[in-house]
């Protein structure tokens, strides 16, 4: 019989873990246990994801606020800037009210329309009809409540952030200004934090080469840990998420390491040698929202050999149009086949591959993994992905 069934993925239960859990037993158990319950069996290269948020929690990854404010009053010893944070209160919010308590002066410079990942601070018609020009005009806290009004609510989450972010303030130590230069900041103050997520290298280096005295990113504080608190060496706050009202889980570490264990765990109890991946948020863009769904510093911060590189694929129905349009049938079935087989392990350029996927396989399986566990109640932390690397002529 042909075989029909190509890619799957599995969203798979687990316990509620806490900190101090075994979680490489956790995960290949209930592994092992899905394989019992679908009795489908689990093959060679399958994939087994696991959700950032679960390792840092069984790692007790969590700082709170004061935790930053001491890091930060050992980084800055007078007012600093905070260049582009994103708009958001399960992140950022608790970041900034760490920040305030250093009670040093605080500018924060906010990009417009909207911050790196999409979530709005203005309405982008309204300032075209107002003829504000985002390449160079340099807004106060007075000129947009004026030019927008009070209050300015984000589409979904109903919050004005310029609120948000003033009523965070320690003896009125916030102020806000808008523009999309970073090099804006320098007017105010000549120490920086840098809080973007994706282009922060590139801007760090930019205000360092424009006169910055003092210049860090997100990802240089909270690299230690501080009187027993969590720490991220690589990300540092990149990736954090409120835990509570002054506390924060931190990205998760070690994740490399974490996964070639489970890797083994798994091996060891099913013969078989899996491919093993931590995730984040997935890389995709809300059409409707336009919000990019990725605040993390990276979808995957740990991941098996196997998942290194790209895919390597044929466009199955631009040969179907063009190469192989005069077959039919089971004919057409099989010289599909050969043409699968017998491809180039370069696809790159070729018409053949043309609007095939040219993305990293873990932004690729991150992305799929998020949108499988999303991040409610579904109460599935592990994904099993059975059959990603076969293709139309794999039997």
């Amino acid at each position: 019989m042909t075989r029909v069934i190509g890619t799957t993925a599995r969203g798979i239960r687990g316990p509620v873990v806490k900190q101090g859990d075994n979680l490489i037993k956790i995960v290949a158990d209930s592994v092992m246990d899905a394989v019992k319950e679908t009795n489908c069996p689990l093959k060679e290269r399958d994939v087994i994801a696991i959700t950032e948020s679960i390792l840092a929690r069984s790692q007790g990854n969590y700082i709170n606020v004061d935790h930053i404010s001491r890091d930060i009053n050992q980084k800055f010893n007078d007012s600093f800037g905070v260049v582009f944070p994103i708009q958001s209160r399960k992140r950022f919010s608790i970041i900034l009210k760490g920040l305030a308590r250093t009670e040093k002066k605080i500018t924060i410079l906010l990009r417009y329309p909207s911050d790196e990942v999409g979530n709005p601070i203005m309405d982008e018609y309204t300032m075209i009809e107002k003829k504000i020009n985002p390449y160079t005009d340099v807004l106060t806290e007075t000129d947009y409540r004026n030019l927008f009004g009070y209050p300015v609510k984000h589409p979904f989450t109903g919050v004005d952030y310029l609120e948000l972010y003033k009523e965070l303030a320690v003896n009125d130590n916030i102020q806000v200004i808008f523009s999309n230069n970073p090099l804006t900041i320098l007017e105010y103050t000549k120490d920086v934090l840098v809080a973007s997520v994706h282009d922060r290298k590139r801007i760090v280096d930019l205000l360092k080469q424009s006169g910055a005295d003092k210049v860090y990113a997100l990802s240089d504080v909270m690299t230690s840990p501080i009187n027993g608190s969590g720490y991220n060496p690589d990300f540092g706050l990149l990736g954090s998420n409120m835990a509570s009202a002054t506390d924060l889980k931190l990205f998760p570490r070690d994740a490399q390491s974490f996964v070639e264990k489970v890797q083994e765990e798994i091996k060891r109890q099913s013969g078989i040698t899996v491919e093993v991946m931590v995730y984040g948020d997935g890389a995709f863009k809300d059409p409707v929202g336009h919000i990019w769904e990725l605040a993390d510093p990276v979808v995957s911060p740990g991941f098996t050999s196997g998942l290194n590189g790209m895919p390597n694929e044929i466009k199955i129905k631009y040969l179907a149009d063009a190469d192989l349009k005069n077959y039919s049938g089971s004919e057409l079935q099989e010289k599909m086949k050969e043409i699968i087989r017998s491809k180039n392990q370069n696809l790159v350029g070729q018409d053949a591959s043309l609007g095939t996927t040219p993305r990293r396989i873990t932004d690729l399986l991150g992305s799929l993994c998020d949108l499988v566990s999303g991040s409610g109640d579904k109460g599935t932390p592990f994904i099993w992905i059975s059959g990603y690397f076969d293709n139309y002529a794999t039997e």
